[in-house]
């Protein structure tokens, strides 16, 4: 379980967020609107999340847990605008040349008489080193995932109707948490000469999207928390969130969030935790007992298929140092991708039941019953 952050960019970060994060890697073409993905894909519609939301229209709306849209996502996320308004929040965002074009206009000023190989070296000397300078881009906001382990996963995805609404429950609990956590405590932005003095904030604006799947069609529950590059000041004022402030605290929430979700989900059900072994090179995993080793397994295709490539990656490592490479280094070397040639498993609540039917011989019921001990529930004091 962990907490993971990206960075989102203006404009083409705005259509990875919609793409990747809102539709949760499907294919949008011919869906008129988010509402018409959510209710053909089975995932939740996305709410919006944050003390910051005080400030966000006439400051009469109350948009937390309200459904997030499309358009609202284009006029915070895309343009740095309110979400209801379309008014500005503050500066725009800084428009930069993409590098593309950067190229096609040192390339459209080369000589008409340069041809042939000669202005084909040229190209590619123009192309290396545009590429090679260092690349400004403005940030619209931060995807921040919220991931619980594979057995938490796995019953959610096995369990009956009681035991996932309480996993469901218990992962969003923790995330709301950790989410209050970084707005009190790790919020803010910065004022002053070359942003000399940090500020504290009003809160964050954010959109919580929940995904049921991985890439791979594995049930794999987690949440992306995205958080606006947009703050207001003590004083009203629009501002940038300071993004120094929030990289030193990613360590410190994830670890909150993989405390609080393993405490809210031992309140909520009859299970307990445990160290696991992962395999050599790999830290132990805090995983709920009862939960089969060969059923994880199976539902952690991308897992698989990162761990076979790696495996390539560490013998190209070895032939070119003489050495195996240290954990530091398998992180760096550790792709981020999903392989290309990935096949999508079942993605369907009868899909995983069949898969974990044939791992492990258990009917669906009987693998729930496998983590949970209902015989040791007891009544939880309010």
């Amino acid at each position: 379980m962990v907490m993971t952050m990206r960075r989102l960019s203006a404009g083409a970060g705005y259509q990875y967020l919609l793409k990747h994060t809102a539709i949760g890697d499907c294919d949008g073409t011919g869906q008129p609107s988010l509402t018409t993905y959510y209710a053909a894909s089975g995932n939740p519609p996305g709410q919006w999340l944050g003390q910051g939301l005080a400030g966000i229209g006439d400051g009469d709306a109350n948009l937390d847990g309200s459904l997030v849209t499309e358009e609202a996502m284009a006029q915070l996320f895309g343009a740095g605008r309110d979400p209801l308004s379309g008014v500005a929040l503050g500066r725009p965002y800084p428009t930069y040349i993409p590098v593309r074009d950067q190229i096609a206009a040192r390339v459209a000023g080369l000589p008409e008489e340069l041809e042939g190989e000669g202005r084909t070296a040229a190209v590619d000397v123009i192309t290396r080193s545009e590429l090679a300078k260092p690349r400004h881009t403005a940030v619209a906001g931060f995807d921040m995932t919220f991931t619980p382990p594979k057995s938490v996963s796995t019953l959610w995805a096995l369990g009956d109707r009681r035991t996932q609404t309480e996993v469901l429950a218990a992962h969003r609990k923790a995330v709301q948490d950790s989410l209050s956590f970084f707005e009190n405590a790790a919020l803010f932005t910065r004022t002053g000469a070359a942003g000399c003095e940090q500020r504290p904030t009003r809160g964050a604006v954010a959109a919580a999207f929940d995904h049921w799947d991985s890439r791979a069609g594995d049930p794999n529950l987690h949440t992306h928390v995205v958080v606006a590059n947009k703050v207001q000041s003590p004083d009203g004022r629009w501002l940038s969130v300071d993004s120094r402030a929030l990289h030193h605290a990613v360590v410190t929430i994830s670890e909150l969030y993989d405390d609080l979700l393993a405490d809210e989900l031992a309140r909520r059900l009859p299970v307990s935790w445990s160290w696991r072994h992962r395999g050599v090179r790999r830290s132990p995993g805090f995983e709920l007992d009862g939960t089969n080793d060969g059923l994880m397994a199976e539902f952690s295709t991308r897992t698989t298929q990162i761990d076979a490539a790696m495996t390539a990656t560490i013998g190209d490592f070895y032939a070119g140092h003489g050495r195996a490479p240290n954990r530091i280094e398998i992180l760096r070397l550790a792709p981020t991708r999903h392989p290309g040639n990935a096949t999508r498993q079942a993605r369907t609540p009868a899909g995983r039941a069949r898969r974990g039917v044939a791992r492990t011989r258990f009917r669906p019921h009987r693998q729930d019953a496998r983590g949970t001990d209902w015989r040791r529930a007891q009544p939880v004091a309010c």
